[in-house]
């Protein structure tokens, strides 16, 4: 059985191979099951604040969190950015946000969920 140390330590092995033009190609590794009701949380966010922010459906978001569906892969993808850095999701969607969103990781939650405000109070004026 494989250590954390040595998935990882492999896996910057192969990096550093690619990165050097030994091996041909990189595959990403796309996880098979995302929580997107822990994301959701973690994040303070409504069911349908999360989907208008990240531009999913209500529906399959409902779908989701209830496991009648799994998310496509891309959709994986990006929720398991959403989940590592939920910042540069949003900066990447609203670049206003930049002013919002700092660069300390801890603090980030905290200053997603100020930007959100301000931007419900500026879609409710």
């Amino acid at each position: 059985m494989k250590t954390a140390f040595n998935k990882l330590m492999q896996g910057l092995d192969e990096v550093e191979s690619y990165l050097k033009g030994d091996a041909k190609g990189f595959k990403a590794h796309v996880p098979g099951e995302v929580d997107v009701k822990s994301i959701r949380r973690r994040l303070g966010l409504t069911q349908a604040r999360f989907s208008d922010t990240f531009g999913f459906s209500l529906d399959a978001v409902k779908n989701w969190e209830t496991q009648r569906r799994t998310p496509e892969a891309a959709a994986r993808v990006l929720l398991t950015v959403i989940k590592n850095d939920p910042a540069a999701v949003i900066v990447a969607l609203y670049p206003h946000a930049r002013k919002f969103v700092g660069h300390a990781p801890k603090a980030r939650v905290k200053q997603i969920k100020r930007f959100m405000a301000s931007n419900k109070a500026r879609a409710e004026a």
